[in-house]
């Protein structure tokens, strides 16, 4: 059997500077590389927290997010990769820290339907949907 492992997961965004800082400040991760590709009309990031990377875009010709896909329930109504969602031990005291650092709360935490966890939402500068979930 072949195995295999998640490596990361790409985003783009309006402006990678900001969302590299926003990343790091607000989610601890850390920059593993950054640089311009001219041919691809975009800047390329990745960034990284323990196993986990996440490679970051800016296209120089971005297209904002449309405003459906800023609230869970509407987004997955629109085909496609929907958000990343991080595993955590005590969501009630991390979404406290959002509040403090005044990170966009799109909800949460509440408990999820068949009651074995809780979840909520939160968003990265560009409006991307971010997922926390504290399984009981």
């Amino acid at each position: 059997m072949i195995t295999f492992k998640p490596l990361h997961v790409g985003i783009s965004v309006r402006d990678i500077e900001e969302t590299i800082e926003w990343y790091r400040n607000i989610l601890g991760f850390e920059l593993l590389w950054c640089r311009d590709f001219a041919e691809l009309k975009s800047k390329i990031a990745f960034v990284k927290k323990g196993d986990f990377e996440i490679e970051l875009f800016e296209h120089h010709e971005s297209i904002q997010l449309p405003k459906e896909r800023l609230m869970p329930k509407s987004d997955i109504q629109t085909q496609g990769t929907k958000h990343v969602a991080f595993g955590v031990d005590d969501i009630t005291t991390l979404f406290e820290d959002f509040k403090n650092k005044n990170v966009d709360i799109v909800f949460g935490p509440i408990e999820s339907p068949p009651k074995d966890a809780l979840f909520g939402f939160i968003r990265d500068p560009s409006g991307v949907l971010i997922e926390f979930i504290e399984k009981k």
